[in-house]
């Protein structure tokens, strides 16, 4: 039995997991769980709790330990934010949220000054105003940016604070929107057009890279810390296990939905530009072509809200509440800029309902019925964007992670689609984590050998168009 401690960041809670490998099946146990939110500060900026969140990951290693030293330890996390550092490697930025609202007039003041032709060409990346090169565009009058000496995405700030060594692992990369997909690369040609630093941006390193070992944190100290492919949506797809990837579809489904395909090459043509498709990078050489699709965000969004009014609901709560109003049949764009930023979210939905002319939800049920509908119509439409600029026939689609267990929104998202759905695994970014690690170790020979593995360790449900 192959121990390895995978630490996994999302945008809402962290865990951290202890993953073994037999010649089976890969064991999963969850040694500690946290939440974060997002903050403001006193001048408007939304911001991470980055001493939370590191001050928790260091829990949840130590009490991996009580379970045995491991081979190896890899981080992943959402994509697109980082920290600054300065020439002693010392964290001297606040470590922005993508939430924050201060991209958009960046946003819209490059993409006029450059166009998305060029933008794309290279990068291959789904526009977003929250994506890296955005941030940094709007960052560039800070006093952190201009004194900064690197850059680095959140896996690898983490991976620096462990081990003191300053690397970027490419799966994270590839989501800044300043990467060459086809070389992978940084695409300093752009970064130069954006009038940003290159100085700041680090080596590149492939995921299953050796970075360090842990120093300077007493019995975690001499831990190997390694790369998995570090943006959590590139390790939950390295935790799929595909029968047939030229069939099979895969939506990573939690605060976000990540809608896609694994594919061997990236597709840059006119019409993947046209539908906004992504091409991020994966395990193995692989390339992710998906979309980012709004996800559980609004959802949550709406309990945090009714929560701030002394009206808690659970999730199961809401689901079962929306099962009770299938006939409510109104619909949003889970995508409408206006619900991607934080606070009032019913408020919102009813707004856009009244502007577009469609009767608006006023029950907890009501509620979340058109969201979940919603998101299944917006799964069905970036589905058939993908399959037209692929020339793919999707079957099947696997639906990963915690929106997996939500069963009312794997029917829904069958009968829109009209093709079966397979869920799980439920901790698909744990798995990919760790199979990753295996495979820089030996253990396992393969990507698809690990995937085999990972298909005998959890129990899928199947939903069939209705």
């Amino acid at each position: 039995m192959a121990n390895f401690i995978a630490v996994d960041l999302g945008a809402t809670s962290g865990r951290v997991a202890v993953g073994s490998v037999t010649s089976e099946k890969i064991e999963l146990e969850i040694a500690h769980r946290f939440s974060h939110e997002i903050v403001e500060d006193t001048d408007g900026s939304i911001l991470w709790d980055w001493k939370l969140i590191t001050s928790q990951v260091l829990i949840g290693i130590q009490k991996c330990l009580e379970r045995g030293l491991p081979i190896s330890l890899a981080i992943d996390s959402w994509a697109v934010d980082y920290g600054l550092l300065d020439s002693q490697n010392q964290l001297i930025s606040r470590v922005h949220s993508y939430r924050d609202p201060r991209t958009f007039k960046a946003f819209e003041e490059l993409l006029a000054e450059l166009g998305k032709e060029r933008i794309y060409q290279e990068t291959g990346i789904q526009f977003l105003n929250f994506n890296t090169l955005y941030q940094l565009v709007a960052a560039k009058s800070d006093e952190s940016y201009k004194a900064a000496s690197k850059l680095l995405l959140i896996p690898d700030l983490l991976n620096a604070e462990l081990t003191g060594v300053i690397s970027t692992e490419v799966t994270n990369a590839s989501t800044t929107q300043l990467l060459d997909v086809k070389t992978r690369k940084w695409d300093y040609p752009l970064i130069d057009l954006a009038g940003l630093r290159s100085e700041i941006f680090t080596e590149l390193h492939e995921p299953g890279a050796e970075i360090g070992v842990i120093k300077g944190f007493g019995a975690l100290d001499g831990i190997k810390v390694v790369a998995t492919a570090s943006h959590d949506t590139a390790s939950a797809v390295a935790g799929i296990p595909f029968e047939d990837r030229d069939t099979e579809a895969y939506i990573s489904s939690g605060t976000w939905s990540l809608v896609g395909i694994e594919s061997d090459v990236p597709v840059t043509s006119h019409q993947a530009l046209a539908a906004n498709l992504t091409n991020e990078l994966g395990a193995a050489n692989t390339v992710r072509i998906l979309k980012n699709v709004t996800g559980m965000w609004l959802l949550e969004e709406c309990r945090r809200t009714w929560r701030s009014a002394s009206e808690e609901w659970t999730i199961p709560q809401l689901v079962d509440e929306a099962s009770r109003n299938l006939d409510f049949l109104s619909l949003i764009d889970p995508d409408d800029p206006r619900f991607r930023t934080p606070g009032e979210m019913p408020a919102r939905i009813v707004t856009y309902c009244l502007e577009k002319g469609i009767t608006p939800p006023r029950t907890k049920g009501e509620f979340t019925i058109c969201i979940l509908r919603s998101l299944a119509a917006a799964y069905k439409k970036t589905i058939a964007e993908i399959q037209t600029v692929t020339n793919k026939k999707i079957t099947t689609i696997h639906i990963l992670g915690g929106g997996s267990q939500v069963s009312l929104l794997n029917q829904l998202t069958a009968d829109a689609c009209g093709v079966r759905v397979k869920t799980g695994p439920v901790e698909s970014t744990l798995f990919g984590n760790i199979a990753v690690q295996a495979l820089s170790a030996g253990v396992v020979p393969s990507l698809q050998a690990a995937r085999s593995l990972i298909a005998k360790s959890f129990i899928s449900e199947e939903f069939m168009p209705s």
